[in-house]
């Protein structure tokens, strides 16, 4: 099997640059593969958590957006890399009994794309690994969920039958934009849940929820105006910040900080940062300190002129010198980057000699289905505009839309947000099985 263009990893930036390189090639010379048979727009998986979002209904078939994209995909794990040969071997599909569905199998490549994300990063907290739930992937947003209503279940009829249920608790550690949004949403899915047959819970007595951040301050990359806007936000929906709390250890019922100070939780996520996927450093790649791959300017890994690498996968520095930031919207533009530069080579045109800059418009933090918060970023150097309430909710719900556009086109976006919006008319607010 070989593939001019092989994008390995079906996240934000794999996925739109697998879509927008196919419909201008081709799926005999644009192969995407990916270890997943659907996609889902991370940012939405705290959504998925809470039960806000039926992840059967927001998915979309890698089959599907291969077909109408124009390229071909390959369902499995990079398992690894032969670069001087060119080649890649694709880990094989085995069901839960252990038959072999599809063997393992290598595809040639001209050029290779790296796109595989992040993983979950546990700094060496005793019992992190063991003892938390990460929302790194699908399966991990879905396990959160059906614990959620496993717990919910127990608590709603032990306090029905006066048992002495002491509720629910829920301990969420880091304060970034995953954390904070997954409290807000949970408080607000919370209510619903009680709507629909936990009557005996008292939401904000019955599920509490707690957020441990070991900065100053929660979303600390963001302006303090930001952070201060989501503290009050988080403390109306009965969310309790923690700040300056450095986790010392986890258990299956607890968690324990710096002052000795121990956290019941029920459930607890983990949320306090992210580093690039292990099997990277078996490649025979250049990494950094974090994992990532060490990438120049123009996104290529150091070394290797026909492999790239993008997202947060890959140490890409700014024009300042700094990290480029683990964001969708850094993905998003390193795609249309990579995307140029390929058709460049296709056509058999010099490199642009451009590098990679970076353009943040900003950041907005969800807040349930109703409000957010954010700034967003001026064309003045330095300069920043404070949202928040509905216009920064509908801004937030465009940039999911803006993603479904870049794979799906116009036309079919507008359709698929029509039907979810008249669905979510006829069907529970949240998924109750």
């Amino acid at each position: 099997m070989h593939s001019k263009y092989v994008i390995v990893g079906g996240g934000a930036g794999g996925l739109e640059l697998a879509c927008k390189l196919g419909r201008k090639l081709g799926p005999n010379k644009v192969m995407l593969v990916d270890s997943r048979l659907y996609h889902i727009w991370k940012p939405s998986l705290h959504e998925v958590a809470a039960g806000t979002l039926d992840i059967h209904a927001e998915g979309l078939s890698y089959q599907m957006l291969a077909h109408d994209n124009g390229f071909t995909y390959v369902y499995g794990a990079l398992e690894a890399l032969d670069a001087a040969g060119n080649t890649i071997t694709v880990s094989p599909i085995e069901t839960q009994s252990g038959e072999t569905v599809l063997p393992e199998r290598r595809i040639g490549y001209d050029s290779l794309v790296l796109a595989v994300g992040s993983t979950s990063n546990y700094f060496g907290v005793p019992g992190a690994r063991e003892h938390t739930i990460s929302l790194n992937a699908t399966e991990d947003a879905e396990r959160f969920r059906l614990t959620l209503l496993k717990l919910l279940a127990k608590a709603a009829t032990a306090k029905q039958d006066q048992a002495g249920s002491q509720g629910i608790d829920i301990v969420i550690i880091g304060g970034g934009a995953t954390g904070v949004e997954l409290a807000a949403e949970l408080r607000e899915a919370s209510g619903v849940y009680a709507a629909y047959g936990f009557g005996h819970l008292q939401p904000l007595q019955d599920v509490r929820i707690t957020i441990l951040e070991g900065a100053p301050r929660i979303l600390a990359p963001l302006p303090e105006r930001v952070s201060a806007a989501a503290v009050k936000l988080l403390a109306e929906r009965g969310v309790k910040v923690s700040a300056e709390t450095r986790v010392t250890q986890i258990e299956a019922d607890r968690v324990t900080v710096g002052n000795g100070t121990v956290y019941p939780s029920d459930i607890t996520v983990w949320a306090a940062g992210i580093k690039a996927p292990d099997f990277l450093a078996q490649l025979g790649l250049p990494t950094v300190k974090g994992g990532q791959l060490d990438v120049t300017g123009e996104l290529v890994v150091k070394g290797f002129p026909n492999i790239y690498a993008l997202g947060d996968c890959a140490l890409c520095l700014g024009a300042d010198g700094k990290p480029v930031p683990p964001r969708a919207q850094a993905a998003h533009q390193q795609a249309d980057y990579l995307l140029d530069a390929l058709l460049r080579k296709e056509r058999g045109k010099p490199p642009s000699g451009k590098p990679y800059v970076y353009r943040d418009y900003g950041s907005l933090v969800s807040f349930g289905q109703s409000t957010s918060v954010g700034s967003l970023m001026g064309s003045l150097q330095g300069s920043n505009w404070f949202v928040e309430g509905t216009f920064a909710r509908l801004m937030y719900t465009s940039l999911h839309l803006m993603h479904h556009q870049a794979i799906m086109g116009t036309l079919r976006t507008g359709v698929l947000a029509l039907a979810r919006f008249l669905i979510k008319r006829s069907t529970p607010h949240v998924k109750l099985h």
